[in-house]
């Protein structure tokens, strides 16, 4: 049988960058038999069937389009067919899969939001429907296509719904992906300038905006193209526009209905703003801030949390006099004070000003710049950015339509398995409960979708990772000291400060600090936090370590490569058990 290149979206001609088998190979159904690079991602094509291969057609660095022949396949013997499904693909008839990802259970976890018996009931797929799954998902953010495409792979028919003109939401679109992109380019000029302190002096670097722009948009339009071959390749429905419930199994999308068995609503959150604030084109939130249309002056920032400051990290850099307001009494609420301490003692050195416990009481928009009062202060600003926080979109869906309830902050709550007080219908993500966290969404909509599968799981997470991509990177997960000490909760912390580091002296970046908190007793991993170069990346073995239940032991017995930043976490183990040398034990370990 003769293997062609299958439906590979709106490319004309892409290149045949790797084959994977050769004349005479067995594959298996679904085997990957080349691979395709488009400017957007790179592509397996799979076997249509088994046998084997007697010919290969294409070369690599080939051109390639849809119905290009690949190879000559000599099909294998068919085997007896399988009984078909019935028709419509019943989820409750399918067999039930083994528990995989979070932990058996036994049922929902006990909620508030756990289904009600005066819940409405799936009333099945209306008639006249216009698009028919079983699975309808509301919003193509993380959590939303993550959902959608676990279920596709467990063989449910999937609509993912989305008002955006790409895949992605907030997060690849207008938030994480973004951002990031900005904040290399700040790290970039931030150690270009800071390299005269090693005798190394480079000249006042030139930025072009507009370049800097395109490369933003570049790195977002390939992971969003990316986004979208994936779903066309699981056969998943996209359907373009602003979603909200007409029933409990029907959402209209413009002149569209989508009928669904299940819905999982990850319909994501939005900037918050503050009702005092005039209308003016200088006044711009997150997404107007990455934007970069120019670089202010004076650039205030309204807001000392993670999005503010990581903003606050970029317009810094790239040249702006920052000035950062913030209502609590300390940067990044959530984090430990210490954490914060060495970031905030960088920064204090390069913006022009810091004021904590401080409110905006009033902004005019005036024609020399915008005039604000805070605390004492009245100071015109270039420019303002507006960060202070989000608020989920649980309003946004009419999900009253379909009897889930929503309460006065726009929240919709579920239980352990993401079931709302409707029980077929799903909540995941922002619009389910803080932390408003796209990694947090992504493990629920997975969970989400398997459950709709027949999975026996349940939510059991013990931390969930929070991260401040700012300069210094702060990075928490798990039992924080100032949650321990409100809770009353005994602890104990083993901190390694990164000036005992070879390697942060060795790259001129000794601020910085790594702490794990234990239980007294076991030396069980409660929580951990560090802040300092790349902290968000070193986290990672400390989450795993709290997932696993392991002690601060395991973590200290465990070689780490030297010299790295990663060993700071090794030696904080080694503070906890006592048996640290790099730098004196404050206490002796018990035999």
């Amino acid at each position: 049988m003769e293997v062609k290149v299958p439906d590979i979206g709106d490319f004309d001609a892409v290149p045949v960058i790797e084959i994977l088998v050769a004349v005479g190979d067995e594959v298996e159904e679904e085997t990957p038999l080349i691979v395709l690079e488009s400017d957007k991602a790179t592509m397996e094509v799979p076997s249509p069937a088994a046998g084997k291969v007697t010919s290969v057609e294409v070369a690599v660095g080939d051109q390639v389009a849809e119905g290009t022949l690949i190879l000559q396949l000599e099909a294998a013997e068919a085997s007896a067919p399988a009984e078909a499904e019935p028709e419509g693909g019943n989820v409750e008839e399918k067999p039930e899969a083994p528990a995989s990802g979070y932990g058996d259970s036994t049922g929902p976890a006990e909620s508030p939001a756990s289904p009600t018996t005066d819940a409405p009931t799936s009333q099945g797929i209306p008639e006249d429907a216009d698009v028919k799954v079983q699975v309808a998902v509301l919003g193509a953010g993380p959590g939303g296509y993550t959902a959608a495409f676990r279920a596709a792979d467990l063989g449910l028919s999937v609509a993912l719904i989305d008002d955006g003109d790409t895949l992605g939401g907030v997060c690849l679109n207008v938030g994480c992906i973004p951002s990031k992109a900005l904040l290399h380019i700040a790290k970039v000029l931030t150690e270009a300038e800071e390299t005269s302190e090693f005798g190394v002096t480079f000249g006042k670097p030139s930025v072009d905006l507009d370049h800097v722009r395109a490369w933003k948009e570049d790195v977002v339009g390939r992971l969003v193209g990316g986004l979208a071959q994936l779903a066309k390749q699981r056969k998943v429905q996209v359907v373009n526009g602003l979603g909200e419930f007409t029933g409990p199994n029907s959402i209209k999308v413009g002149d569209t209905v989508v009928g669904f068995e299940h819905c999982i609503i990850a319909a994501g959150s939005e900037a918050a703003s503050l009702p005092f604030l005039p209308e003016d084109e200088r006044i711009i939130d997150s997404t107007g801030a990455l934007e970069i249309q120019d670089v202010p002056e004076r650039l205030l920032v309204i807001g000392g949390g993670i999005i503010g400051l990581e903003m606050a990290t970029v317009y810094d850099a790239l040249g702006s006099k920052v000035t950062v307001v913030e209502l609590l009494d300390q940067l990044i609420p959530g984090a430990d004070k210490d954490l914060v301490r060495v970031l905030e003692k960088r920064i204090k050195g390069r913006y022009e000003a810091i004021h904590l416990k401080t409110g905006v009481e009033s902004v005019e928009a005036t024609d020399d710049g915008l005039k604000v009062k805070f605390g004492d202060n009245v100071e015109t600003f270039d420019k303002i950015l507006v960060a202070v926080g989000r608020r989920p979109n649980g309003k946004k869906v009419g999900a009253e339509a379909a009897g889930v309830t929503v309460d006065d902050r726009g929240f919709i709550a579920s239980d352990g398995q993401m079931r709302t007080n409707v029980p077929h219908i799903f909540s995941i993500g922002d619009v389910r409960g803080e932390p408003m966290l796209a990694h947090k969404a992504t493990h629920e909509g997975v969970l989400a979708s398997e459950v709709i599968a027949g999975h026996d799981v349940t939510w059991d997470v013990r931390s969930i990772p929070s991260v401040a991509y700012t300069d210094p990177e702060v990075a928490w997960t798990g039992l924080t000291e100032t949650q321990a000490k409100a809770d009353g909760i005994e602890y104990e912390v083993g901190a390694f400060p990164w000036v005992a580091s070879g390697r942060a002296l060795s790259i001129g970046r000794a601020d910085g600090l790594t702490k794990l908190i234990v239980e007294p007793e076991t030396h069980r991993v409660l929580g951990a936090g560090i802040v300092g170069v790349n902290a968000g990346e070193l986290l990672a073995e400390t989450v795993l370590a709290i997932e696993a239940g392991l002690d601060a032991e395991d973590i200290g017995l465990t070689i780490h490569p030297h010299p790295t930043l990663s060993e700071t976490v090794g030696f904080s183990a080694e503070m906890a058990e006592g048996t640290i040398t790099d730098l004196m034990p404050k206490r002796k370990r018990n035999p």
